[in-house]
């Protein structure tokens, strides 16, 4: 069995080399979206290139003729492209609406050779020569980053370098595999674990197995505050409302992102407090078809609290899944019924159309996610509601505690 880890760590990039890192990721996403056009076939998926020697014989001496790039991060950006092809070739297939891979984000791929690593540093490839950056690392040890990369057990695979725009900081994200037989998919250290569902939405951000809400409501209030502000300065179309356009910007940015760490951390510290060693949220992929309802500001959230949950969540050693989303919504998530109808849920209210049991939409939804990976990995869920969610009271877990992704026992309150 495979295991793989996610080591993050934040740069100290020297001054007067961190506009090397962003030309060289300008360079990058030009090269990876050159690719994707390549890869590209808008007549039929299979005419889209989905093979890396293909485009790698068809696209490296143009585009290392081209760009500054070394030869290495020409060839990951290459391969960047051709597994977004690959993703979306696999959606087609399945009758899903697709379009072109687009890479818009910053963010450039690094593999061993073109990322160098020595204890306190990494030397990472540029286009003006290698930069060396020091780690900044927290002070409680062991960190992800000696408990993996620095360890003889991992070895060290392609990485990725991303840049904050709202902090002005660069992270490295380190990703490491090994070999055991002995450890289950997901696991941190052994082969049975505790899994922690999690429902994202509309009215409610976020929903955990254990009955915990993140509602939506402040966030959507302000970002119609926002959304108001910004076309009160647009009316006014002078140079000075401009400006403030952009000052508005960049403070709506930083606010969105702050608040999407302090949710982030929250359902990590929900995971750590009833001892979960997962965290199981649903396949993204699709999640515009899913949710019509949900605004751009939305997905956005929904995006990076999966993104900033899958960094954080290593450092407090939680590791992060994704399941298919098929039916969760719509299941009965009590253990002895399983139900699956569309008229089981109405609007945010689940109420079984064979069992009778009702229940918040989202919170079941939640358990479903979690009890779906528990049960192909036959892991436990973590299922503690809070009271007054129409389930079990507080404290009390499914099988004792558990749910067993083997044999099921039900709910006590159900």
């Amino acid at each position: 069995m495979e295991v793989r880890r996610t080591a993050p760590v934040k740069l100290v990039v020297p001054g007067e080399r961190r506009d090397d890192l962003h030309e060289s990721a300008r360079q990058f996403l030009h090269c990876a979206n050159h690719a994707a056009e390549f890869c590209w076939d808008e007549r039929s998926y299979t005419n889209c290139v989905t093979a890396n020697s293909t485009a790698r014989d068809a696209l490296y001496e143009e585009l290392r003729a081209e760009t500054e790039l070394t030869a290495n991060l020409v060839q990951e950006a290459i391969r960047r492209a051709v597994q977004a092809t690959k993703g979306v070739v696999k959606r087609w297939k399945q009758g899903k609406r697709v379009s072109q891979p687009e890479f818009t984000s910053w963010s450039m791929v690094y593999d061993k050779r073109s990322a160098t690593f020595y204890r306190n540093k990494v030397s990472l490839s540029t286009v003006n020569g290698r930069v060396e950056c020091e780690f900044e690392l927290p002070a409680d040890s062991p960190t992800p980053y000696e408990r993996y990369v620095l360890s003889d057990e991992y070895e060290f695979r392609a990485s990725t370098l991303q840049y904050d725009k709202a902090t002005d900081e660069f992270y490295f994200h380190i990703t490491t595999r090994k070999d055991d037989d002995d450890e289950s998919e997901g696991s941190a250290d052994t082969g049975h674990q505790t899994v922690l569902g999690i429902d994202l939405g509309v009215n409610s951000l976020a929903v955990a197995s254990t009955g915990t809400f993140w509602q939506g409501d402040e966030y959507d209030h302000w970002c119609r505050e926002f959304e108001k502000r910004r076309g009160e300065m647009q009316q006014r179309g002078t140079q000075a409302a401009h400006n403030a356009l952009l000052r508005l910007g960049k403070r709506e940015e930083a606010w969105r992102k702050q608040y999407i760490h302090t949710v982030a951390n929250e359902i990590v510290s929900e995971a750590v407090e009833h001892d979960c060693n997962l965290i199981v949220f649903e396949d993204l992929t699709d999640i515009r078809e899913r949710l019509p309802d949900a605004k751009w500001h939305h997905v956005w959230a929904f995006r990076r609290l999966y993104e900033y949950i899958s960094y954080k969540g290593p450092e407090q050693g939680v590791s992060v899944v994704e399941v298919e989303p098929n039916h969760t919504s719509q299941r009965c998530s009590r253990t002895d019924c399983g139900f699956t109808h569309e008229a089981n849920r109405q609007g945010e209210q689940f109420e079984c159309q064979k069992c009778g049991y009702e229940v918040n939409a989202d919170y079941n939804a939640a358990k479903n996610i979690g009890v779906r990976y528990a049960r192909k990995r036959k892991h436990s869920l973590r299922s503690s509601p809070k009271s007054g969610s129409g389930d079990a009271p507080v404290d009390v877990r499914i099988n004792g505690g558990m749910l067993n992704g083997e044999s099921y026992q039900p709910i006590a309150g159900d």
